[in-house]
């Protein structure tokens, strides 16, 4: 059973204490998890992209920016949802990270309650991707259980081939392609055909 609260954790990375201890102040007053970062190095170094989290970021720190903290995730493909932290004169710096994927960002002094819909928002989208992430690591699990010929006919059969054109293709029987089939099924908890589709082809799959 975990010990995160289900709100989920907000990594807060700012050079400025104040601005540190106010937003983990804010945040635990509302439930949420809270880890704060004095610089974007020491946060990369301890990121643990397993969790449900969102990102507060200041966009102009010393050593590491905003900007270059959003392109060493993006460079991860980490699904991180970013919200940045600006001062009056950044605004145009502030949109370029938007066009980079960006969810938002909060100028200085930001209001209080403007900031906590963000947070929410992010963390909807984190849980969201953190549920898309263990679906896909669930599929890869049962699909590394195929033989290297079981992956072959599972192909086909996603193609919609038929079984005597799978034998075929393979160059092996009829029945030797029902016993791979059966196996298949067994191997993936399929019940059904569709079942199988839905497990081979993840995201994918045809709607029903």
């Amino acid at each position: 059973m975990s010990l995160i609260p289900k709100k989920g954790t907000v990594y807060v990375v700012d050079d400025d204490e104040a601005v540190r201890d106010s937003l983990q102040w804010l945040l635990e007053g509302k439930d949420y998890r809270v880890r704060c970062y004095d610089s974007a190095e020491s946060f990369i170094s301890r990121y643990d992209p397993r969790e449900v989290a969102c990102l507060i970021a200041d966009i102009r720190m010393g050593g590491m920016t905003g900007l270059e903290l959003q392109d060493r995730l993006i460079e991860r493909r980490s699904p991180l949802p970013i919200v940045f932290i600006t001062g009056h004169g950044d605004v145009p710096m502030a949109v370029n990270t938007m066009k980079k994927g960006a969810m938002d960002f909060i100028q200085k002094p930001f209001k209080e309650e403007e900031l906590l819909g963000l947070v929410e928002r992010m963390l909807d989208e984190a849980r969201e991707a953190f549920a898309g992430h263990q679906q896909a690591a669930s599929r890869d699990a049962l699909l590394s259980k195929l033989t290297g010929r079981e992956a072959q006919v599972l192909e086909r059969i996603v193609a919609g081939r038929l079984n005597k054109q799978i034998a075929d293709d393979l160059g092996i029987s009829i029945k030797t392609v029902e016993a791979h089939r059966a196996n298949i099924m067994e191997k993936l908890n399929a019940n059904t055909v569709a079942d199988l589709l839905k497990i081979a082809l993840g995201q994918n799959a045809p709607k029903a």
